[in-house]
């Protein structure tokens, strides 16, 4: 037990670095609930808990950005709170095999929105150039994939900072401090609603969520002098192996070695 609340706090603690510095915390702080023996499900709803923190603080650090853009935040809050509803109902229905079967390719996907989001986001700038949405039909479109990717966060919380940037792109925003704060005030609102769906359905697992939380909480305090000195460059490339790598394991772990090479064996 004391090994375990060790592991989650520093998965905890690095996470936090990580989200701070260059994202991805996820990829570090699900596994390890995962490797502390708490359920494939729980484990991703205590994930959710654990990361809300930061969330919600680093929200508030942009509220002056946000304040500014008030007359859209109705178009925000609205699909981000269905999303983080349906998508924390829709995981709890989830049966805890099909989830797990389900967990090397989400991370597989957020993975690859890790790695290629940011050319995503270079080719919708070229897109959203050239096509403006102010029409009905491209204000739904919009408003749909808002909230499917909402829908997405109250499922499965890595990436979902990386989608919204894309839809907040394709809805032709340009100011990246405003940028980054709706997309805080997303994975926020998608978060404690989530929260409140696992908490009435006793998902959380409070004790490891507790140690994670207070790891990720001290990882983002420490990031502050730790960002002047490391290289985002460097850390980047770290999210991207040890992604990798995760990802690869939880191939390996759910579905072993391919047949062919079992055969042969």
């Amino acid at each position: 037990m004391i090994l375990d609340s060790f592991i989650l706090f520093f998965a905890g603690l690095l996470g936090g670095i990580l989200n701070s510095i260059a994202g991805g915390g996820s990829f570090i702080t699900f596994p390890a609930l995962l490797f502390a023996g708490v359920p494939p499900i729980a484990a991703n709803a205590t994930n959710t808990f654990a990361s809300c923190a930061g969330y919600l603080s680093g929200a508030y650090a942009f509220r002056k950005d946000i304040a500014t853009d008030k007359n859209s935040l109705k178009k925000i809050i609205i699909p981000s709170v269905m999303g983080g509803l349906l998508g924390a109902l829709l995981l709890l229905n989830t049966p805890e095999s099909v989830f797990t079967e389900a967990i090397p390719w989400l991370l597989l996907f957020a993975t690859l929105l890790f790695i290629f989001g940011g050319k995503l986001n270079q080719l919708l700038v070229k897109v959203g150039g050239k096509h403006k949405h102010a029409n009905v039909i491209g204000s739904i479109l919009l408003a749909l994939l808002l909230l499917i990717i909402c829908i997405y966060g109250g499922f499965f919380n890595a990436g979902l900072g990386i989608v919204s940037l894309s839809y907040l792109v394709l809805a032709r925003y340009q100011d990246i401090n405003l940028m980054n704060g709706i997309k805080l005030l997303i994975s926020s609102i998608v978060s404690l609603i989530a929260i409140v769906i696992f908490i009435a359905n006793g998902t959380i697992y409070w004790s490891s969520g507790f140690f994670v939380l207070l790891g990720t909480l001290s990882g983002g305090y420490f990031a502050a002098k730790l960002s002047r000195t490391l290289s985002q460059a460097h850390i980047r490339m770290f999210v991207t192996v040890a992604s990798l790598f995760i990802t690869v394991y939880f191939f390996y772990d759910t579905y072993g070695l391919p047949a062919a090479m079992t055969d042969n064996t």
